[in-house]
């Protein structure tokens, strides 16, 4: 049986690189939808905030992301998620939620460097990011009916705020071993 685990939270929660260490753990592929975006974003010559905008009324941007996730729940195949939605289109998969203080989340995204992501001040990326979570909330309500602060959609939930993505990694690896939907 396949792993699959899927990684969803706040923006800056560290799902990128804790992704990245437990795909080397369990010799997953990474899939990340984070990614996906911001090179869409940049091909559109956009931030990431400006797609999200785009994005609540040009559904096919959405569409064509959910199609990649939706056919990774049919696939036998082992993965790590980076996906806000994943927890919905991959319901197979253990799914995590991973939370930052809104301050940690926005240093660690100006740290990242990404060049759809430019903030000019720490009070920028905080109130940037957290009207790109507002405008997915409200997106996903209104395309899907969920709510992605909803802590019931999820297996098992951690604030990342003040430990190591290596020990976000190990504690998430423990919980996914206990659970019923850890490979056999």
């Amino acid at each position: 049986m396949a792993v699959k685990i899927s990684l969803a939270g706040d923006l800056g929660s560290g799902k990128s690189t804790v992704g990245k260490l437990l795909a080397e753990k369990f010799g997953a592929q990474m899939y990340s939808t984070g990614t996906i975006q911001r090179e869409l974003a940049a091909k559109m010559n956009m931030t990431t905030l400006e797609l999200n905008k785009y994005s609540e009324t040009h559904p096919e941007v959405d569409d064509m992301i959910d199609d990649g996730l939706r056919a990774l729940n049919e696939k036998d195949v082992s993965v790590v998620i980076d996906s806000r939605m994943a927890w919905h289109f991959v319901p197979s998969s253990f799914s995590v939620y991973m939370s930052a203080d809104p301050a940690v989340a926005a240093a660690r995204i100006m740290n990242a460097g990404r060049e759809s992501e430019p903030f000019k001040s720490l009070d920028e990326a905080v109130r940037s990011i957290a009207e790109r979570r507002q405008s997915e909330q409200a997106r996903y309500m209104h395309l899907y009916g969920v709510d992605i602060k909803d802590l019931k959609n999820y297996d098992f939930v951690i604030d990342t705020s003040d430990i190591s993505p290596e020990t976000v990694a190990g504690r998430i690896a423990e919980a996914y071993l206990k659970s019923g939907k850890a490979a056999k």
